[in-house]
């Protein structure tokens, strides 16, 4: 083994159907952050199928150039799971029937008051010289095995299995090669390209290379991770991240909506308890994914008082009390009606605010006047109003979502100006 400085970790992630458009691996996300926070670095990540000699070639590959290998999925018992068996031919050892292994799997069944199906024997065997891994949540035993040269897990596939058997077996194994402390952080920020955040903070990226800074965009919002890592102290590996995250802070101002992982309907609804004020939303083009997002946080009964999907111009003039006229002179897509519909749901449910969401997602209903993309949002208190024209690309779902974002940060900044009034007029 080598030192643990120079530890090399592969996360192999096991099964045809990762191949296929339709899943998605993402107990290597999960398992990543664990390593992460035990100062361990993920050097390679590789997807295999369940053909025999992909899958046989893929694990010596990973004995010849890492020290760790967790392999997840493919322990299952029918005849496309052969992780166990392949593993067992790289190491060229013999896979042992474990007879109490066996009993533990019958138990878990008759509690069900079920019969074992006879191809769950398989799960049964284990791999010469491997520890088991008990699994509380399913029949797929995991194990450690250290060949002197590589340690190696090997985990079941379905995430409420895998999580909860790596935190509470493998994960003790892995400990004493935990090589520095760590720190992270994510900040959240809306209103910024990451173009513009880049240019903000250029000179803020760090030289110390136990020091990183990550900008990744997402649709509405930009990321920041800063991460740390320490040979020292955890509190040096702290202190390194809160050093820069200040610096941030100062830079990018207001445009940070987080710093502790809540989501932006999460902030907004923060400030509307803390502010003792109320909404209401009125939406056409994002169709009730902004009253979704806001009810999605508990105890949002606190400051939500009601949600309206006025798709159509009827439904507009009817639960709203937009002005035909209105329309008619003006179109649904328009900041008149944008306007009208965030008074108009202020009203009707008594709320301090009103906010409103119309406009065009698409992919058809475009004009040249007004393109797919166009969102008029609004909005609406007792002393006044704000609208904001936006242009957002990407597809139906992108927009939707884009838009719903947009008009939350509304809220938030709304918010978060009036406090500063009140703080001043103290």
């Amino acid at each position: 083994m080598k030192a643990k400085k120079d530890l090399k970790i592969e996360i192999m992630a096991i099964g045809s159907e990762l191949l296929t458009p339709y899943f998605q691996d993402t107990n290597s996300l999960f398992l990543t952050e664990r390593l992460n926070d035990l100062g361990m670095e993920v050097s390679y990540k590789t997807i295999v199928g369940d053909d025999w000699d992909d899958l046989v070639l893929s694990i010596k590959q990973a004995f010849s150039r890492t020290d760790i290998i967790i392999a997840m999925g493919g322990l299952g018992p029918t005849q496309d799971d052969r992780t166990r068996e392949a593993f067992a031919t790289a190491l060229e050892r013999k896979l042992i029937f474990n007879k109490e292994l066996l009993q533990k799997i019958e138990e878990r069944f008759k509690r069900r008051g079920l019969s074992m199906p006879a191809v769950n024997k398989k799960q049964s065997y284990v791999i010469d010289g491997a520890e088991i891994l008990e699994n509380r949540n399913g029949t797929a035993p995991g194990l450690w095995l250290d060949t002197g040269s590589n340690k190696i897990i090997l985990l079941p596939g379905p995430p409420h299995e895998l999580k909860s058997m790596f935190d509470e077996s493998a994960c003790p194994h892995l400990k004493e090669f935990k090589t520095d402390y760590t720190a992270r952080k994510v900040l959240k920020i809306t209103g910024l390209t990451e173009s513009k955040i880049e240019t903000l903070i250029l000179d803020l990226y760090p030289d110390d290379p136990y020091l990183r800074l990550t900008i990744l965009s997402h649709p509405g919002q930009i990321e920041i991770h800063l991460s740390s890592h320490s040979k020292k102290s955890q509190e040096q590996a702290d202190e390194r991240v809160q050093k820069l995250e200040i610096n941030i802070l100062e830079r990018l101002k207001e445009n940070v909506f987080s710093a502790s992982g809540e989501e932006l309907e999460e902030v907004v609804g923060n400030l509307l308890r803390l502010n003792k004020r109320t909404l209401a939303v009125a939406e056409s083009c994002t169709g009730g994914l902004l009253g979704h997002r806001l009810t999605n946080v508990p105890g949002s009964s606190d400051y939500f008082l009601q949600g309206v999907v006025a798709y159509s111009n009827e439904a507009k003039i009817n639960a709203l009390g937009v002005s035909p006229a209105l329309i008619e002179k003006y179109g649904a897509v328009s900041s008149q009606v944008a306007e009208a519909m965030a008074q108009g749901i202020r009203e009707k449910a008594l709320s301090n605010l009103g906010l409103a969401v119309t406009g065009i997602a698409g992919p058809t209903g475009g004009t040249p006047e007004k393109p797919v993309g166009l969102v008029y949002i609004a909005l609406a208190w007792d002393k006044g109003s704000e609208l904001k024209k936006n242009l957002f690309m990407g597809n139906r779902d992108k927009i939707k979502y884009q838009s719903s974002q947009k008009a939350l940060d509304m809220v938030r900044r709304h918010l978060a100006k009036n406090k500063k009034k009140k703080r001043a007029l103290k």
